[in-house]
């Protein structure tokens, strides 16, 4: 941390439970010179990747199903979310990462995912960056059915829609998902189906 700007005061735990949330007081210099102490929350969750698996010639994606907590206690009926395949680093590189949570959730054994961003989801309040990924998939690819992992309590659908039907249900809402948004208008500009 290098910003002359900002002088960390204190940082004081508030949560080490599923992940880490700190309350850190600092001092920032605003533009007139000033100085102001400030209090914010920090959320660690960990840095995490996410792909998008597509197949050109059949003009298909495949896409995750599963129970997401925070959106069904914020508005999201059944607390269902359609998205890309994603998962937390856990001390992997991002490439080792992704290729083994698509094997776990899809099912299917990639090669050579391609990083396309690096990007931090909500920077006002977590400190993650997710890993973007694209990569294409044929059908000699499946090796398992998917699903994740029985151990890590995860119980995820398989999806192959039809990119045209995915860009759709962006539209509609149905895919609310910010990665999944971001990969799939990634696919469509760069007209990669």
């Amino acid at each position: 941390m290098s910003n002359p700007k900002v002088k960390i005061k204190n940082t004081k735990n508030l949560s080490n439970d599923w992940y880490k949330l700190d309350k850190v007081t600092f001092d920032f210099q605003t533009k007139d010179g000033n100085w102001q102490e400030q209090i914010r929350e920090s959320y660690d969750r960990g840095d995490g990747a996410c792909i998008l698996l597509y197949n050109s010639k059949e003009k298909k994606v495949v896409l995750t199903k599963q129970f997401r907590l925070p959106s069904y206690l914020n508005g999201n009926d059944d607390g269902m979310m359609i998205e890309v395949c994603a998962g937390l680093l856990d001390e992997q590189d991002p490439i080792t990462c992704i290729k083994n949570e698509a094997e776990e959730e899809t099912g299917y054994k990639i090669a050579e995912p391609k990083q396309v961003f690096v990007l931090y989801s909500t920077p006002g309040a977590v400190t993650e960056k997710i890993h973007y990924f694209i990569t294409e998939y044929s059908n000699d690819m499946k090796i398992s059915d998917g699903g994740g992992l029985e151990e890590e309590t995860e119980e995820i659908e398989v999806l192959e829609i039809d990119f045209s039907k995915a860009i759709e249900m962006v539209a509609t809402g149905e895919i609310c998902d910010a990665k999944t948004v971001v990969l799939l208008q990634y696919a469509q500009v760069n007209k990669l189906l």
